[in-house]
């Protein structure tokens, strides 16, 4: 076992054979605070730190000197401070994350000394930060233990209320800490990593940090910042790390960096958050606000807001891997349509290229012998088409020589041997650098070429990991790695909106400020029912990571036990189909086939829940709009709506869709499932039946072609009660409303006669 269970070796990383620690890495731990100015608009603390001797115990090394640097604390606006630190290099005040609402401007602090405590606070005397420079009462009988060095002790205040306190005194005895209030770590002399925490509550929990596959609440939890191709939903990997979290004390904490990070939620110390990240730098934004949407929008007005994708996005989006032909694709769309199967887009996968897989951005002349006109007639038709591609050049790639001479991929130094997968970065030579402009317009030009046939959507696949033993324009590898999802994504956002005018991607890895671009979707889920549960999971912590529009590949995208050839169950079809309903977005996908009339014991079923998905269009589209200036997403934890309900802060199987819908997946083939109502008076969507919240409804039976959805009373569901073929046949004029008072009696009765 490596693992040791001390703060010093599992989660400052220090080695556990100390010898080969000494001459390379030293500790160096924060002392009390000497001298405080202005500093800009800021304040600016002097702080000293004291370097500690190579040992699991803390100790100080009295044999070298003290080295001060400076704390800088900001305040944005009535309810965001910004606390940075330089041990090494510069502090970015701008910066790719980094997309600041203009009503987000800094305001002026002003400080007091006091003799024993420095007060920070605004210009109009709200306190944003104590400053603690007493000394510990003590009642001296022992001198068995030596007396706690020196710590940085603080108190910030980012809306003058929301309390968040440096952890200064972690520990067991003074040697034994198990968490640092503010330190940095040398290596080789040179400043490298940098950690602080912060005090937690014994009930404190906490969400978000991406895309967790875990449960609601975090706490006792340890999590890696480092994207990773998750290769499905349910492992501690993740294809969408957030470095972000929110607290139930009602604050939220932002890491700007993209270094690979450590967070421990009370988990090395149930006492203390504790932040490490593999950089010398520190800069930390911490926001309070009044609900969890509040908190989530102030960070969404740091790192941006969506645009509402366009309206066809939000129609059924077909896929498998692969289509192969044009003939296949036409065959599709054709049945679709005389099966009374309404869909808007036609997702081409990894087989439209000469070679599977083989990304070269152009169609196969033979099996897409015209891929213009093929694209134009389906539109005709109602479907827009929608291309997988992905960051990574091929040696066989016919873009290979002019990516590799003109530095449009990155310097690989080592060549590894490849593994001939399809799955992996280093099957490919090199990943296209979104760090050099040149390489940008390069990648924009490729795009531009499709995006003017007339294709609609990319598929921004990939892009968590990139060749590491590699040179890139602007940035470091280490880096690069979390941050290349939202350099990759923007030049396919941005192209794809200048050609057609519509803002989206279809994007799988991510990062902070990544929501900008939606759409994202859930990754390499497992044709499951855990896989459904997991994904699941992972997109209620998106939302809680300022993410607001998500989809996931209905059934699930792989097979279980056989990968790309066992056969989906009817019943997780059918179940999955009605999550996907109830999703922002809606997209079939995976490994077989998936078209509904494959599955004809079932097809009734799947076709009336299309049409429910279309008829519900104009409440989605109500909803989506919100998040484009708000806190909220589509697909909201219980949590969002119900912090004070600490019930809530644990459920992670069932959601609110928009502000209205109470949704609680079926995920077993039971048709069963325990169900919590929170506050509030519900109608059942599907029976009209009414029921008043906070309770558990034990063994909730819901047949297969049903699912345990409610609607707040009393509430007005705009619909669309005509049947279409897609949104382009929609006039949102034609829109009703259901009033879900006494009167309603289900929906099925108005459904079932389009």
């Amino acid at each position: 076992m490596k693992q040791t269970n001390h703060q010093f070796f599992d989660f400052l990383d220090f080695d556990t054979d100390l010898s080969q620690e000494v001459g390379v890495s030293k500790l160096w731990k924060s002392c009390k605070p000497t001298a405080i100015s202005q500093n800009g608009l800021g304040v600016m603390l002097t702080v000293p730190f004291q370097a500690q001797q190579v040992s699991n115990e803390i100790v100080p090394d009295e044999t070298i000197a003290r080295k001060s640097y400076q704390v800088i604390i900001r305040a944005y606006g009535s309810s965001i401070l910004r606390l940075s630190i330089a041990f090494d290099g510069t502090v970015e005040d701008d910066s790719e994350m980094l997309q600041m609402a203009d009503e987000v401007t800094e305001t002026a602090l002003q400080f007091t000394v006091f003799e024993n405590h420095w007060i920070i606070e605004d210009t109009t005397g709200v306190i944003k930060a104590k400053i603690d420079l007493s000394t510990p009462k003590i009642d001296y009988w022992s001198d068995l233990l030596p007396a706690p060095q020196e710590s940085f002790e603080a108190v910030l205040y980012p809306d003058g209320v929301t309390s968040i306190q440096v952890s200064g005194h972690d520990q067991f005895f003074p040697r034994r800490m198990d968490a640092m209030s503010l330190a940095f770590i040398t290596k080789n002399g040179i400043p490298d990593k940098s950690t602080m925490s912060f005090a937690a509550k014994p009930d404190e929990k906490f969400v978000g940090t991406g895309e967790r596959f875990s449960k609601m609440d975090l706490s006792g939890h340890t999590f890696q910042l480092k994207n990773q191709d998750g290769q499905g939903v349910n492992n501690k990997r993740t294809y969408k790390n957030i470095p972000f979290y929110l607290s139930s004390e009602g604050y939220g904490l932002f890491m700007h960096t993209s270094a690979y990070s450590k967070l421990s939620l009370t988990d090395f110390s149930t006492r203390s958050v504790q932040i490490l990240t593999e950089e010398p730098v520190l800069d930390l934004f911490l926001m309070a606000g009044e609900t969890p949407e509040r908190i989530i929008y102030n960070y969404k007005q740091l790192t941006g807001f969506p645009e509402v994708p366009p309206l066809w996005s939000f129609g059924v989006w077909m896929s498998r891997m692969t289509y192969f032909s044009a003939d296949e694709v036409n065959e599709i769309c054709y049945r679709l349509r005389l099966e009374d199967y309404p869909c808007d887009v036609i997702h081409l996968d990894t087989g439209w290229f000469e070679t599977d897989w083989l990304c070269e951005w152009k169609f196969n002349p033979e099996r897409f012998p015209n891929p213009k006109q093929f694209i134009s007639n389906l539109k005709e038709k109602g479907y827009r088409i929608s291309l997988w591609q992905l960051p990574y050049i091929a040696e066989d790639a016919e873009q290979y020589t002019e990516a590799k001479q003109q530095h449009y991929m990155c310097t690989v130094k080592t060549k590894k041997e490849q593994d001939g997968s399809n799955f992996s970065t280093l099957d490919y030579a090199g990943t296209i650098d979104f760090t050099y402009p040149k390489a940008v317009n390069w990648y924009k030009d490729l795009l531009r070429n499709l995006l003017d046939m007339g294709v609609a959507a990319i598929k921004t696949d990939f892009g968590e990991e990139i060749h590491m033993d590699a040179v890139y324009h602007n940035m470091s590898p280490e880096k690069l790695n979390n941050l290349y999802a939202l350099l990759y994504q923007k030049a396919a956002f941005e192209v794809t909106k200048e050609v057609t005018g519509d803002g989206l991607v279809w994007a799988r890895a991510g990062w902070a400020g990544c929501q900008r671009y939606p759409i994202h979707w859930g990754g390499d889920a497992a044709a499951s029912w855990d896989g459904m549960a997991g994904s699941l999971k992972g997109g209620l912590h998106l939302g809680l990571s300022g993410f607001g529009f998500w989809s996931h590949d209905v059934p699930g995208f792989h097979g279980v036990p056989d990968f790309m050839n066992a056969v989906i169950p009817d019943d997780l079809y059918v179940r999955w189909t009605q999550f996907g309903v109830f999703t922002s977005h809606i997209r079939y996908h995976g490994t077989s086939k998936r078209e509904p009339y494959y599955y004809p014991e079932i097809a009734d079923i799947v076709r009336s829940w299309w049409k429910l998905r279309y008829a519900l269009l104009p409440y989605i589209w109500e909803q989506s709009k919100l998040t484009t200036t708000t806190g909220y997403p589509v697909l909201r934890a219980l949590l969002m709506h119900h912090p004070e309900d600490s019930m809530c802060w644990h459920i992670d199987d069932q959601y609110y869709f928009g502000d209205d819908f109470l949704v609680a997946p079926i995920m077993n083939s039971e048709n069963t499932r325990q169900v919590y109502l929170p506050e509030g008076n519900w109608v059942n969507f599907f029976t009209g039946e009414r029921m008043e919240g906070q309770k558990w409804l034990k063994s909730f039976k819901s047949n297969l072609s049903d699912m345990p959805v409610w609607v707040k009373a009393n509430t007005e569901i705009p619909m669309y009660l005509e049947s279409v073929n897609c949104t382009d046949e929609m006039d949102f004029n034609k829109t009703k409303t259901i009033k879900i008072d006494t009167g309603f009696k289900g929906i099925w009765t108005l459904i079932n006669t389009m």
